[in-house]
């Protein structure tokens, strides 16, 4: 493991993982904490950030909205974007299917309690943010090692009854994927919660088996989604590099 780039961070900054250029953290906290000032990729693989890849492979914009904020309706119309009925994770508004079919130009704000949530969140802290799938992640690596930034790859994990993150094993591949391109890239120095991430990702056998039988892909196919994880784990498929950009991801265009 490669010690931090700089002199040891105050014990304030630990959590922070200061002295690292790629970093990795789980949530909207970290998104907050470890991303003001540079670039934040959130992964949610199942299913926000696959959503927007989907959405913005169409030419479809999509602004991401914090979960349980009352403000959506009066922000969908503000800036002319459509409020699809979200009832649950098992809704179709984050459907990548539905969304990879919508006109080219058109406009859709998506709430979520993780995905959506930490791009907010991150957005709000000053940081400049990517939207990262397994689909994409080659692709949205290169352009956040391209910044010339620190790094930080949130991912957003899940929620318990109670409210509080669960880590999910799907996000955590995801992270592995953009952090090992990261890593290939050289970017920087990478946390040792980034280089553990990226190690996982390289020694799993079959990142779409995993995917598809764990906790979410299981939930996912008892809700009658089991191809929208198909389509969630075809891996290097895309190129589209969502940005968060006037409060809206849209292609970064090469």
């Amino acid at each position: 493991m490669t010690p931090p780039s700089s002199s040891p961070p105050a014990p304030a900054d630990w959590h922070r993982q200061s002295g690292y250029d790629v970093r990795f953290e789980w949530g909207p906290v970290a998104a907050a904490e470890l991303g003001a000032g540079g670039v934040v990729v959130v992964v949610d693989v199942l299913r926000f950030t696959t959503a927007v890849e989907a959405a913005n492979s169409a030419g479809a914009a999509v602004y991401p909205w914090r979960w349980g904020d009352p403000g959506a309706p009066e922000r969908a119309r503000a800036v002319g974007a459509e409020l699809p009925s979200q009832p649950g994770r098992g809704g179709p508004a984050l459907s990548p299917l539905l969304l990879r079919q919508r006109p080219a130009g058109s406009k859709v704000l998506l709430a979520s309690p993780n995905g959506a949530t930490c791009s907010v969140t991150a957005a709000e802290a000053g940081a400049t943010v990517f939207a990262a799938c397994l689909r994409n992640a080659g692709a949205v690596a290169g352009a956040a090692a391209a910044l010339g930034r620190p790094v930080t790859v949130v991912a957003a994990g899940e929620r318990w009854p109670d409210g509080s993150l669960r880590p999910a094993l799907e996000d955590l591949l995801g992270a592995g994927a953009v952090l090992a391109e990261l890593t290939r890239r050289r970017a920087g120095v990478c946390s040792p919660e980034a280089e553990s991430a990226a190690a996982l990702f390289g020694a799993a056998a079959s990142v779409g088996d995993l995917v598809r039988h764990c906790a979410s892909g299981r939930e996912m196919a008892d809700r009658g989604r089991a191809d929208e994880v198909d389509y969630a784990v075809d891996a290097g498929a895309s190129n589209v590099v969502p940005l968060l950009n006037e409060g809206a991801f849209r292609a970064l265009l090469p």
